[in-house]
């Protein structure tokens, strides 16, 4: 049995320049949902790195994320409703502009 937790990850950033960085350092840590989502299975040890990379790459006052902890990710069963287009995980290609 692991000690990860499931998280969801989802964040706000003012700056572009900023939130491709976010984006694409995010993309080590967990799969992509949604534009600034991710589903994450993280041990503490991951969640606390994730947490200094983020609080490295966003500007306090500006920048919003939020790091949602759903749970052992052993006994959770993540159950995704999708309302408008058909969900699927998304894949690693992204348009930036």
């Amino acid at each position: 049995m692991t000690d990860e937790h499931l998280y969801i990850v989802t964040y706000d950033i003012s700056d572009p320049k900023r939130w491709r960085r976010v984006f694409k350092a995010m993309h080590g840590y967990g799969a992509w949902l949604q534009l600034s989502v991710f589903q994450c299975r993280l041990t503490r040890r991951r969640r606390a790195e994730l947490e200094t990379r983020l609080r490295e790459l966003i500007r306090n006052g500006e920048d919003h994320v939020l790091l949602i902890d759903v749970g052992p990710a052993s006994t959770i069963d993540l159950a995704i409703e999708s309302i408008g287009k058909t969900f699927s995980k998304m894949e690693r290609r992204a348009t930036i502009i």
